[in-house]
């Protein structure tokens, strides 16, 4: 079996100029698979860690912090494009939804532990959260 260097080249060539990690041709008896190790930016892991030092910086705002009761995707309207729970600045009373956390396709109120005003509110829009994350800060 002979192989075909320029059908390696360009298999190569391809991996480069599309960022793939893994490319794979098959044709009738012959498999050429081909991959390339993949470094990330140095600047997309100083970013990741901004982000953390920001998150840490939030959490140590003085007020009542309502906390994630569960990992799941964090929503702050009850449906696209819909008027948000809660807002900055807004006044809100005991036991009115601040957002909804969404794990395995249940949606979970979470409900104002008491009345207050809105000092933060601490993450995103489909923003993954974990347990015990601070999702909204009240005073």
């Amino acid at each position: 079996m002979k192989i075909n260097k320029k059908l390696i080249k360009e298999l190569v060539d391809n991996l480069e100029e599309f960022k793939l990690s893994e490319l794979e041709y098959s044709e009738k008896d012959i498999k050429i698979k081909v991959s390339r190790y993949i470094q990330f930016d140095q600047n997309i892991s100083s970013e990741v860690t901004t982000e953390k030092n920001n998150k840490k910086k939030i959490e140590n705002v003085s007020g009542t912090e309502i906390k994630s009761p569960i990992i799941g995707t964090a929503y702050l309207a009850p449906e696209p494009g819909a008027k948000k729970f809660v807002e900055t600045g807004k006044k809100i009373k005991k036991g009115d939804t601040v957002m909804i956390v969404e794990a395995m396709k249940t949606m979970n109120h979470v409900p104002s532990p008491k009345d207050g005003v809105v000092k933060s509110v601490n993450v995103e829009d489909g923003q993954p959260v974990e347990y015990g994350q601070t999702l909204v800060v009240i005073d």
